[in-house]
């Protein structure tokens, strides 16, 4: 049983790596499907933009009110701006939109690359001489790795914004200063590995989500298994690439 498992994974882990130079080949070549990269780009922004709206001004509002109390236990309610502002920037905005995004995006790539491998429309696609990975795969990873970063950096403001509405609450305090107060504490080095790491996670999202579509099985079960383990898979990934970029941006 254990030799049979650690067989499998092996197996998948070539099947992976194959994956990977199959597509960095084709990326590179001038048959690149423009139009439907454009079209990627918009549903996956269209998809996405409304549940990151709300999601970001919840985060901004609850990391604001949680954060109050104990800074106005020390009168430091003057840090509290910058305090959420640099925890936005640097780790909520880009997880939470990735988290988001991989549960919305990679499910819908898992789901539409599966029902395509089902109804044999992948398989036509070959026989008629039409790369498939050309087609469907690529527009569809670079799309996400171009528009995650987007929606982290629209959720970032969002969530700022909260943040504002979270202050305004119990204070009065006006847009001009709470964003004087917020970005004096915001430096260089936190926008920009915050930033870095999100053209990652977009990578993974749509690496997992198109590989686990395409690599489908044949019955429509498969439809609903792939688009459920490229959430979770990617899922996973996001976590330890957050973790690996969050070492490396430690010893800068």
């Amino acid at each position: 049983m254990v030799k049979e498992k650690s067989t499998t994974f092996f197996i998948n882990i070539a099947n992976v790596i194959q994956y990977l130079k199959t597509i960095l080949r084709n990326i590179f070549t001038k048959k690149f499907e423009f139009q439907e990269f454009l079209k990627q780009c918009y549903q996956i922004g269209n998809k996405s933009v409304g549940l990151i709206s709300i999601t970001g001004i919840i985060v901004g509002l609850v990391l604001t009110i949680q954060s109050r109390p104990p800074l106005v236990e020390f009168g430091a309610v003057a840090m509290l701006p910058g305090m959420v502002a640099v925890s936005i920037i640097r780790e909520m905005g880009p997880v939470i939109t990735a988290l988001i995004c991989a549960g919305k995006i990679g499910s819908s790539m898992g789901a539409e690359l599966g029902s395509m491998r089902v109804t044999e429309q992948i398989d036509a696609m070959e026989v008629s001489n039409t790369n498939p990975i050309n087609y469907l795969i690529i527009p569809r990873v670079l799309a996400a790795t171009i528009m995650i970063p987007l929606l982290t950096l629209y959720a970032d403001a969002i969530g700022i914004f909260g943040s504002w509405l979270g202050i305004n609450i119990k204070n009065t305090v006006s847009f001009q200063l709470f964003m004087n107060q917020a970005f004096k504490q915001v430096e260089f080095i936190d926008i920009i590995p915050a930033v870095i790491k999100t053209f990652f996670f977009g990578a993974v999202i749509g690496l997992v989500g198109c590989y686990k579509g395409y690599n489908a099985g044949r019955g429509t079960e498969s439809v609903g298994i792939a688009a459920n383990s490229a959430v979770v898979t990617s899922s996973l990934l996001l976590i330890i690439v957050d973790l690996i970029a969050v070492q490396i941006t430690d010893l800068l």
